[in-house]
């Protein structure tokens, strides 16, 4: 007896049309990185911030388009997942660290340091991260549900204003000392150029965020149409 098989290649799940897990993807890695270079303090001149200023605004830009999209329990699972991947990594890290180092490996001091991130600094990042991204996401879905679809640009900045305050504010208070913020100044310098940072970048990447919403949701019109 000869069964027939499809070829499961030419029938590709529907999921894998799908822009989310893309997301998602890029979502969770960012932050991952962010964890790892926010260790080093960072001055520009009179700015004082962290390593990963540059870099860290991109998740709630992402986050926005997740929020927008799919919506916030969508948001809010993309953002448990990412604090999952940045504890496991953690995790992974502080056994490779304590796993005895090889005859031959003379670089443990330094894979240590790189590595070993600090405990204040691990809970500062995901008391931000998690605190920020939900608080994003919620009020973009609230300001949305109350006025509608209209008014994009509104949702997006308005959210992250109050996501990115908080996030920075946690973070800040929680790590400023162990990044060697030790004055009062410093601190404030260090939240409100962060805030002001990662809020100016939402707006120049207005131009990315729009076309990157549209697009996503006509990818995923065409997974429905798919599935239909």
């Amino acid at each position: 007896m000869i069964l027939r098989m499809s070829n499961p290649i030419s029938h590709p799940h529907p999921i894998a049309r799908s822009p989310y897990p893309y997301l998602l993807a890029v979502f969770c890695a960012v932050f991952l990185i962010s964890n790892i270079t926010a260790q080093k303090g960072v001055e520009l001149g009179p700015l004082v911030t962290d390593g990963a200023f540059f870099l860290f605004p991109i998740s709630y830009v992402i986050g926005d388009v997740i929020a927008e999209v799919y919506g916030f329990k969508a948001a809010r699972r993309a953002v448990f997942t990412g604090f999952g991947i940045a504890v496991l990594a953690v995790l992974s890290f502080y056994i490779a660290i304590w796993l005895p180092a090889a005859s031959f490996y003379d670089m443990q001091d330094t894979f240590a340091a790189v590595l070993g991130l600090l405990p204040r600094i691990i809970l500062a990042s995901l008391t931000g991260y998690v605190v920020g991204q939900l608080l994003n996401a919620w009020v973009l879905q609230k300001m949305k549900d109350r006025f509608g679809t209209d008014r994009l640009w509104a949702r997006l900045i308005g959210s992250t204003v109050v996501g990115e305050f908080a996030d920075t504010l946690l973070f800040c208070s929680i790590a400023a000392g162990v990044i060697g913020i030790d004055s009062v100044g410093a601190f404030v310098n260090y939240v409100i150029v962060g805030f002001l940072w990662k809020t100016l970048m939402e707006v120049v990447l207005l131009p990315v965020t729009y076309p990157t919403i549209a697009a996503v949701r006509r990818a995923e019109e065409r997974a429905s149409a798919v599935t239909a």
